[in-house]
């Protein structure tokens, strides 16, 4: 019999973002990854992710962005042009609506809510890799927005770790086509093992 893909015990699923900002109508970076989100289904392809990983007895880490203050990066003498880009529009605001959890992505008690990332990597200054040690993980899904940083960067930065990293195409977002192909098809290819549709990965979770 063929090793599953996704053994149990060592394999978890990496929540990123789940934000109203991003995924749900009104938000503020909502706008922008639509035209993407509707054409590929994220939120729907996000939840039976969710859903799939939960039925197969796998953990779920939710790895959340910094929730923006008015005095982020006060004194900071190297804050990058995109996130001093982002800090103007105080996107995930601490105390706001937007700072909440989507709707269908509310965490449950189960679930490991790591620390807040300030960038884009959920690996950096978190305790994202010590969570996952502890309970020996070693092959990580990742879904969530966007799909060329926050992503992207936490997958690379895993690779780099030694995890085993999948990518799931249509269970993420991105602010256009253009960077959705270069997470997929041009970056995506150098770091992570598998790169699925939500569906591929479903079929997986299903075969223990």
């Amino acid at each position: 019999m063929a090793t599953p893909l996704y053994p149990q015990g060592s394999s978890a699923l990496l929540l990123i973002d789940p934000y109203n900002d991003f995924l749900s109508e009104g938000g503020k970076l909502h706008k922008f990854a639509k035209v993407v989100a509707d054409a590929t289904g994220t939120v729907a392809h996000m939840k039976a992710v969710v859903d799939a990983v939960r039925a197969a007895g796998h953990p779920v880490f939710v790895v959340p962005h910094h929730r923006a203050l008015p005095s982020d990066f006060s004194g900071w003498r190297h804050p990058s042009p995109y996130l001093l880009a982002s800090h103007r529009a105080q996107p995930f605001a601490l105390g706001s609506w937007g700072g909440e959890w989507h709707p269908d992505f509310v965490p449950r008690p189960e679930d490991i809510v790591v620390r807040e990332h300030w960038a884009s990597s959920g690996f950096a200054n978190t305790d994202l890799d010590l969570q996952l040690k502890s309970r020996g993980i070693e092959r990580l899904i990742l879904i969530g927005l966007l799909a060329n940083t926050c992503v992207e960067t936490t997958a690379k930065f895993g690779a780099e770790l030694g995890y085993h990293v999948t990518l799931v195409r249509d269970a993420t977002a991105a602010f256009s086509p253009d960077a959705m192909r270069a997470a997929h098809e041009i970056n995506g290819p150098t770091y992570a093992h598998e790169i699925l549709t939500s569906e591929a990965v479903i079929a997986a979770l299903a075969h223990r």
